[in-house]
């Protein structure tokens, strides 16, 4: 290999990387990848952080509104979500880091790409099949994988960090693993690793802890089109802006506080918390416009594929056909999802006080109790129809017994 570009975070494991892969790899060059994703202040000083610790080259993208509209939204159309309470913040992330590493690639001409992702999570799963499946020409560098890499732990790569005079934050007391963008972030590591333990109050970062929420409740109004948020409260934002201002807001109310055993891609359960404050508000008003606008056999089928499509993006198959396909699928189903849904953030909470479409499938008339202008009769045949088959088992199954 002669160059590499990193997938450079500025955390621990990529931090202690660089020079890592200096000594391993004498002779190449380095190109340091950070995607801005919306993490707040942890881009600060990036290059100069990443040239103190043995890049070549960095390069620095704010891929926000692409991550919000390419990558996030195109997931809250289908209403993905992994074992029914992870909103795969970390899962939706990965890929876009991964193909704007390609395309870096290709334009430094480096002949490979690397991330800092141990062998244990599934994060490597999701930055390499992205590789391959964009240019599995590019050589992959993993150092978590590699029998020669030393630093086994998170305590070792500080003391590693240390002697190389690399600049981290992390210390051996204040060591949970954190992964955060734009739409949410992930608590993992120290006291979580037991489920026993209940998150600490001075976890949350993104939101405030539940005791702390106000006492009165707040509405937000946002406005979808065909699937996607384009409004809060009256304001059309482009959909970073729309995500963090909700962001903003769920977090006022300790809202998408969520602490789960989830089971990884690699076979073993983890135990870890997120904070998906924004994206709570988004999924629980783009139900409600669901469940207004979509009929019935479309829904429910819709429901059950997108429990692949979960799988998908958590496996990190996100440039798979299958996920295409399945989006193509989803977006058509979209066409109807227009509308404004009112959503109530109290404690933690974030629920539907109304909803309106201009495409809704809801009659009133129909659906209120009064008998007028419906055949009563059309119930007693549909239902003889309907409980044939369980009418006739039953008549059998006496005779025979």
């Amino acid at each position: 290999m002669k160059k590499i570009v990193l997938a450079y975070s500025g955390g621990l494991d990529t931090s202690v990387i660089l020079p890592w892969l200096k000594e391993r790899y004498p002779g190449v060059k380095l190109v340091a990848f950070a995607a801005e994703l919306g993490q707040g202040d942890e881009l600060k000083n990036i290059e100069d952080k990443a040239y103190r610790s043995g890049a070549d080259e960095v390069v620095v993208r704010d891929l926000r509104q692409e991550f919000a509209e390419q990558y996030c939204f195109p997931m809250l159309r289908a209403h993905a979500t992994y074992e029914e309470d992870y909103l795969l913040g970390t899962s939706i992330a990965r890929p876009i880091i991964a193909k704007h590493q390609v395309d870096v690639a290709h334009e430094t001409g480096a002949d490979a790409v690397g991330h800092g992702a141990t062998g244990k999570g599934n994060d490597q799963v999701r930055f390499e099949l992205t590789y391959m499946a964009l240019d599995p020409t590019l050589q992959i560098v993993a150092p978590w994988k590699d029998p020669t890499f030393e630093l086994t732990d998170r305590e070792t790569a500080i003391d590693y960090a240390l002697a190389k005079g690399v600049p981290v934050e992390q210390t051996k007391e204040k060591i949970y693993s954190r992964d955060r963008n734009l739409w949410h972030i992930s608590h993992e590591g120290a006291d979580l690793e037991d489920p026993a333990n209940e998150p600490k109050d001075d976890l949350w970062v993104m939101s405030v802890p539940v005791s702390q929420a106000p006492d009165e409740p707040e509405y937000v109004e946002v406005r979808f089109e065909a699937g996607n948020p384009v409004a809060v409260n009256g304001e059309a934002l482009p959909g970073h802006e729309l995500i963090a201002r909700l962001n903003a807001l769920g977090g006022k109310h300790a809202v998408g506080q969520v602490q789960l055993v989830e089971n990884r891609l690699v076979g073993m359960k983890s135990r870890g918390a997120y904070e998906t404050p924004g994206g709570t508000i988004l999924y629980e008003a783009h139900k409600a416009l669901e469940h207004l606008c979509l009929e019935r056999d479309t829904y429910h089928f819709k429901q059950q594929a997108v429990l692949k499509y979960a799988d998908l993006v958590y496996y990190g198959q996100w440039f798979h056909p299958l996920r295409h396909a399945i989006q193509a699928f989803v977006d058509h189903t979209q066409q109807q999802v227009s509308g404004t849904v009112r959503v109530r953030l109290f404690k933690g909470q974030a629920t539907t006080a109304s909803v309106h479409s201009d495409t809704s499938l809801y009659d009133p008339q129909l659906a209120s109790f009064a008998m007028s202008g419906y055949d009563v009769t059309a119930a007693r045949g549909f239902i003889d129809l309907f409980g044939l088959p369980m009418k006739v088992n039953r008549l059998l199954r006496k005779q025979s017994e």
